[in-house]
C-alpha cells in the first residue's frame, strides 16, 4: 500500500483548511495513495502564538468533518484529519480516520498534552488501533510520539504495522532553517522519528506544517530506521511511500517484558 503525508501551510481559517484539504488530498491520490494524514489539529489550526486561532463552535467543527467525509469519499481515499473536538463536557485533540467511503472509522485523541496544552485541551484517555485494505495502523499526536514512546510501542504490540503522527514543530516568526535531515546540530524530533520506527520494527509516518522555521519535516522512515520519504524543509506538498505489512513485524515491540518493569 502506498500512504501519503501532506504538508500544508498554516490554515487561515477553517473554509481554508478546507480548500486546502481538497488541493492536497488530490496530488495524494494522483501519487497513487490510499490514505493521507495532514498536521496536528490542522482545522482549525493548532493554537500558536504565531497564528490566531479562534476557538471553534462544535457545529463548524462538525460541519468541516462532514466537508472531510466529502473530499474523502469524491476522491476515494481514506483521510486521517487531526482536529479540535468536543466529546461531551470534554474538549480534545483529536484525530479522526475517515474511511474511502466518506465514512468516520473513529478517532485518536492526544493523551499526553504538553505542559503547555494544559489550559487548551483536556487529556484524552483511550488508545485506538485502525485498519483499512489489511493495513492495521496507530496515531500518535506530537508531544506523545516524540516524548512518550509507550504510544507508539502499544500499537506495534497490539499488531500496527505503521504509527501516523501529526505533529506541530517550528514558527514562521522566529527560528533557524534547516538544511539537512537529521543534522547532528538540528533539534532532535528526525531522530525520535527515526528511533519510533527501530525500536518496535515498525514504520512511522510523522507530518507537520510547512513553515519557515520548521525543527522537522514530514517523514516516513521504514523498520529498519532508513528515510523512505521526506518533504523539502519549507515546502507544501505532500510525499509518499510504499508500504510492505510484512516488512513491520513488530519484533521488537512484542520482545519488550512488561513485567520487569
Amino acid at each position: 500500500m502506498k500512504i501519503a503525508l501532506a504538508s500544508p501551510i498554516f490554515p487561515t481559517s477553517i473554509s481554508n483548511g478546507l480548500h486546502t484539504t481538497a488541493k492536497l488530498v488530490t496530488e495524494a491520490v494522483m501519487q497513487g495513495a490510499e490514505i493521507v494524514c495532514f498536521p496536528e489539529t490542522f482545522i482549525p489550526g493548532y493554537p500558536l502564538a504565531d497564528h490566531p486561532v479562534p476557538k471553534a463552535t462544535p457545529e463548524e467543527l462538525q460541519n468541516a468533518l462532514a466537508r472531510v467525509c466529502e473530499i474523502a469519499k469524491e476522491h476515494a481515499i481514506t483521510i486521517i484529519m487531526p482536529m479540535d473536538w468536543y466529546e461531551g463536557d470534554q474538549f480534545l485533540n483529536v484525530a479522526h480516520v475517515i474511511s474511502s467511503d466518506g465514512k468516520v472509522l473513529g478517532y485518536q485523541s492526544k493523551n499526553q498534552l504538553d505542559p503547555s496544552e494544559d489550559e487548551v485541551w483536556h487529556a484524552g484517555t483511550k488508545r485506538n488501533l485502525f485498519e483499512v485494505n489489511g493495513l492495521k495502523f496507530g496515531i500518535t499526536i506530537c508531544h506523545e510520539g516524540f516524548r512518550y514512546p509507550e504510544s507508539v510501542r502499544w500499537a506495534a504490540r497490539n499488531g500496527a504495522h505503521v504509527v501516523f503522527h501529526p505533529h506541530l514543530t517550528g514558527s514562521d516568526v522566529t527560528g533557524k532553517q534547516l538544511t539537512t535531515w537529521g543534522d547532528p546540530a538540528s533539534p532532535y524530533y528526525e531522530k525520535a522519528m527515526m528511533m519510533r520506527a527501530m525500536e518496535n520494527t515498525i514504520y512511522f509516518a510523522s507530518v507537520g506544517y510547512a513553515m519557515k522555521y520548521q525543527e522537522a519535516t514530514s517523514s516516513i522512515i521504514a523498520p529498519d530506521g532508513s528515510v523512505l520519504a521526506y518533504q523539502p524543509y519549507g515546502e507544501a506538498g505532500v510525499i509518499t511511500a510504499e508500504i510492505d505489512p510484512d516488512q513491520a513485524t513488530g519484533k521488537l515491540a512484542k520482545r519488550f517484558k512488561p513485567e520487569l518493569y
